[in-house]
């Protein structure tokens, strides 16, 4: 199957040739833009609070729903915090395999050994930690280096205030949607999970007599998270990724995004043909590296510069409440950073739950649980960490001015690590390529799984989205389709209706199944 891609991407080497001389990527992006622009303008439409302040409907329904879900579930995120870490750990693994007979009766109704139950009865393909990577492999990208920067241009350091607390609240979203996603999912004969909100809106809503409903919604998330999969998730991945390539050896070819495109089709064809066992496998050893390398440098930064940690920190705090700071830090964090990433953790959205349904478990409260870390590192400690340098070496160096945004966000987090850590940025640009090819094979999956949904389970099935998947991030790679981009960052968020819709209807199922999983911790620890 492998031979069979790369062909077919070879295929569409001199189309693209052709377009690059013809500067048809600029006629394209015209034509797309007449056509979908009332889409992106409706998903982003801004309602207006005072003159100044202007927030999108999307925005306020996420962080509506994630301050429903932090209430409802009696702050989570944070009482459960410990306990996501032992299960991270693998601490709670054997409540999978020994559960509590006082707590649910005989598990063994067949006469079957006790010990045996591991083998007969735990579904899902991956462990809590493999679906954890495999979730941040998509959400830990771009967002966390330049989405930042263009916050923090926007809403000065007091940004940083409002992009840790909507972090926080994204967490109990996390927990919601990744438990439903695990109740719903299905299951084949294979052992194959198929799992995310579109099944959980089929089947849950059709619990409660709802089936119609759910099935109108299921679709529409489908055909969104196939949409986002081909652009937010793939081709403005690799375009970003060829950019920085390109830039940091100084490359002049006009094909050498082409080349870069192919190389990095290949790889992550290599990767997708594997399904998610092979992702996640992949993932559960990038992102940790990633992370250490990325989050190693700014606390290098940080520690060099530990005198001006405080004057940070004021800045910080002084600017999320005044009245500058309220209205730059509030709409430079939530909305730029809502827009390119800056609260990548895609709470709310829905997406994540495809990935933690695959999780090997018969608790699904576990992954919801294992989930809510996600926020926590993306946004609260990655982006935070990239917040703290930005600040910091802006106070010594002065590399831009708060409230005049800027557009080469990865640039200027180049600029700041470099002038502490010379030439870091040439491994930031390493970062940047990881980060890309991570989030592409996540949303591969994503994508994959939506589109499993609307055309059926099968090996024709699955190879017409990977083929279509890997000749867009040769495209993306090759060529700048702004429309395409924008049109599919819309349909990204257009996730979060149906998600948010069903998550709030099967709020009782997620409060039951959390309750079963903390008594079975309880007889557990007895």
């Amino acid at each position: 199957m492998n031979k069979k891609l790369l062909t077919i991407i070879s295929l569409i080497v001199p189309i693209l040739t052709f377009s690059q001389e013809q500067s048809f990527s600029n006629q394209i992006d015209t034509i797309f833009k007449s056509y979908t622009g009332w889409f992106v303008d409706a998903i982003f439409y801004a309602i207006p609070f005072t003159e100044t302040i202007q927030i999108p409907w999307v925005l306020i329904v996420l962080l509506g729903g994630a301050s429903y879900f932090t209430l409802t579930f009696k702050f989570a995120q944070f009482r459960l915090f410990g306990t996501s870490i032992k299960v991270v750990q693998g601490k709670y693994d054997d409540i999978d395999h020994h559960e509590s007979e006082e707590a649910f009766g005989d598990q063994t109704p067949g006469g079957d050994i006790f010990e045996t139950i591991a083998a007969e009865n735990v579904e899902g393909e991956v462990t809590h930690f493999q679906a954890l990577t495999a979730a941040l492999s998509a959400t830990v990208g771009l967002g966390n280096i330049a989405g930042v920067a263009v916050a923090l241009s926007i809403g000065g350091p007091g940004a940083t205030f409002w992009m840790i607390l909507a972090g926080l609240l994204g967490m109990a979203s996390k927990f919601a949607e990744c438990t439903l996603g695990v109740k719903y999912r299905d299951v084949d004969e294979n052992g194959v999970v198929y799992g995310g909100p579109m099944y959980y809106l089929t089947k849950g809503l059709k619990e409660k007599g709802m089936g119609f409903f759910g099935k109108i919604l299921a679709v529409f998330f489908s055909i969104m998270v196939v949409g986002g999969s081909f652009g937010g998730g793939n081709m403005f991945q690799a375009n970003q990724a060829s950019a920085q390539f390109i830039k940091l050896f100084g490359l002049t070819n006009v094909n050498a995004g082409m080349f870069f495109g192919i190389a990095m089709a290949s790889i992550v064809a290599v990767v997708i043909i594997g399904g998610i066992k092979r992702i996640a496998s992949v993932t559960e050893k990038i992102v940790p590296f990633m992370a250490a390398i990325y989050v190693g440098a700014a606390l290098v930064i940080i520690i060099f510069n530990y005198d001006l940690i405080p004057a940070a920190f004021g800045l910080i705090f002084e600017g999320a409440f005044t009245g500058v700071g309220i209205a730059g830090g509030f709409i430079g964090a939530l909305i730029q950073g809502f827009r390119r990433g800056t609260f990548s953790n895609e709470a709310g959205v829905g997406s994540a739950a495809i990935a933690h349904s695959a999780v090997k478990t018969k608790f699904p409260a576990s992954e919801g649980v294992v989930a809510l870390l996600e926020p926590f590192i993306d946004t609260v400690i990655i982006c935070t960490m990239t917040a703290l340098v930005l600040i910091i070496t802006n106070l010594k160096g002065g590399f831009f001015d708060y409230g005049v945004e800027i557009t080469q966000g990865v640039e200027l987090t180049a600029t700041a690590f470099d002038s502490v850590i010379p030439h870091f940025s040439i491994i930031l640009t390493i970062a940047v390529i990881l980060f890309a090819f991570s989030s592409m094979i996540s949303w591969s999956y994503y994508g994959m799984q939506g589109w499993k949904f609307l055309f059926g389970k099968g090996k024709f099935t699955d190879l017409v989205y990977k083929v279509l998947f890997l000749i867009f991030v040769v495209i993306g790679a090759s060529i700048s389709l702004g429309a395409v981009i924008d049109f599919s960052d819309a349909m990204i968020f257009a996730m979060v209706v149906p998600n948010m819709i069903g998550v709030v209807l099967l709020t009782p199922k997620i409060k039951e199944e959390l309750n079963k999983y903390l008594e079975a911790i309880k007889a557990h620890e007895k």
